[in-house]
């Protein structure tokens, strides 16, 4: 089972945030992490492989590529995001900022070697009037998503890593 943790800013490996997007500055942060039985460039890869999403990632329903290489829109939750890439460093770090209405994201990925597999740790800021406004509901919510996608990558890693074998379905996690 995955550890899910939503420590502070001060918790958790080395992020580099960009400017402005630092949890201090932000109107919402959590983090999350797993163990995933799969090598760092394995995870990496899955991460990177942003057409698939669809199929595992919590709540992206579609994914179109965008105007600039590693530019890209999402449809999360029934919203629009268009999503830039500001950091992709194989297979330790990854990092995409979105911008839809009323929010701006930043969400960091460390990908380190452990034992058995990859230590995955994901931490997500977000800032704006829909982020402002919706702060007591959302931190919980934001908890959540990010403990979801750390689930559902650990799922689908382990799973691919076996071979054909069960998917995780839309529903799980």
């Amino acid at each position: 089972m995955p550890d899910a943790a939503a420590g502070g800013p001060d918790t958790g490996p080395d992020f580099h945030w960009p400017s402005g997007f630092s949890p201090d500055e932000a109107h919402g942060y959590c983090r999350a992490e797993a163990l995933v039985r799969a090598a760092p460039p394995t995870v990496f890869a899955l991460l990177g492989d942003v057409p698939r999403w669809p199929e595992w990632a919590p709540g992206i329903t579609r994914v179109r590529a965008g105007p600039l290489d590693r530019a890209f829109d999402v449809v999360s939750h029934g919203r629009r995001f268009e999503v830039y890439v500001g950091e992709h460093l194989p297979p330790g770090r990854l990092g995409w900022s979105g911008v839809g209405a009323g929010v701006q994201m930043y969400q960091a990925w460390r990908l380190t070697a452990v034992a058995g597999g990859t230590r995955a740790v994901t931490a997500s800021v977000v800032r704006g009037p829909a982020a402002r406004s919706a702060l007591p509901v959302s931190s919980d919510w934001a908890r959540r998503l990010n403990t979801r996608w750390v689930v559902r990558l650990k799922r689908r890693a382990e799973n691919d890593r076996a071979g054909p074998g069960p998917r995780v379905s839309r529903r799980d996690g």
